[in-house]
């Protein structure tokens, strides 16, 4: 019975409940060109994924940073390397910086500016203009 405890204990981590907590500089492992859009008419920033986000993609990650309550109402949040004074979408930073959040539960609401460490199933978006790059699937709070 030990044995059998053990060996449980030894390969449950290996299917797939591990966690890997991450940085903004993991994220920022991705290379940007001007490509033009005929949908929108405009010229917008393509990503080039690098090996080490590639590796992690669909994979539950965990990251800190500051919440952008972009719409409460429609439980639409941004994950951000920054404040909301210095984010992305002020300009001041890259779309690197920025994570989409699509929530496990619309229950959960935040402030402007809140620091916290979500988790998440990690998507990349190179084809959708109206999505950020990074998305975090099934995103929920990890610790506030």
């Amino acid at each position: 019975m030990i044995r059998l405890i053990l060996l449980i204990a030894f390969f449950v981590p290996t299917f797939g409940f591990s966690q890997i907590e991450i940085s903004w500089e993991t994220l920022a492992d991705v290379e940007f060109s001007e490509t033009y859009f005929e949908e929108a008419g405009e010229t917008f920033l393509y990503p080039h994924f690098g090996s080490t986000v590639r590796a992690i993609e669909g994979q539950e990650v965990i990251l800190k940073g500051f919440i952008l309550a972009i719409d409460p109402a429609e439980n639409y949040y941004i994950l951000s390397k920054s404040p909301f004074s210095s984010c992305f979408f002020c300009g001041a930073a890259g779309p690197e910086t920025v994570v989409e959040l699509k929530m496990k539960s619309e229950k959960d609401f935040f402030r402007m500016d809140e620091l916290v460490t979500m988790k998440g199933k990690l998507s990349l978006n190179s084809d959708d203009i109206y999505q950020c790059n990074y998305i975090f699937k099934q995103a929920e709070v990890h610790k506030r």
